[in-house]
C-alpha cells in the first residue's frame, strides 16, 4: 500500500491509527515513495495539527499505554 492511500483512509475516517503510521515509516525507510506520497503525508500532518486527524498514537500515550511504534 502507497503512503497516499493510507493517508486517504486517515483523512477519511479522521484517524490514524499505529499501524498506519508504522506502515508509512516503512515506506519511508525503504524509500519507495514520490512526490505525491510526499504531498500526502504533508496533508496529514496539517490535518493532524489541525485537529481534523487523531493519532492513536498519542491517545496510547497519553493514557501510558503507547507499543512501541517502529
Amino acid at each position: 500500500m502507497v503512503i497516499r492511500e493510507i493517508i486517504q483512509q486517515a483523512l477519511s475516517t479522521g484517524y490514524l491509527t499505529v499501524e498506519a503510521e508504522n506502515q508509512i515509516q516503512q515506506v519511508f525507510i525503504s524509500a519507495r515513495y514520490d512526490l505525491e506520497d510526499l504531498n500526502a503525508f504533508m496533508s496529514l500532518q496539517l490535518a493532524a495539527m489541525a485537529g481534523r486527524v487523531k493519532q492513536e498514537s498519542l491517545e496510547l500515550r497519553n493514557l501510558g499505554q503507547c507499543p512501541s511504534v517502529v
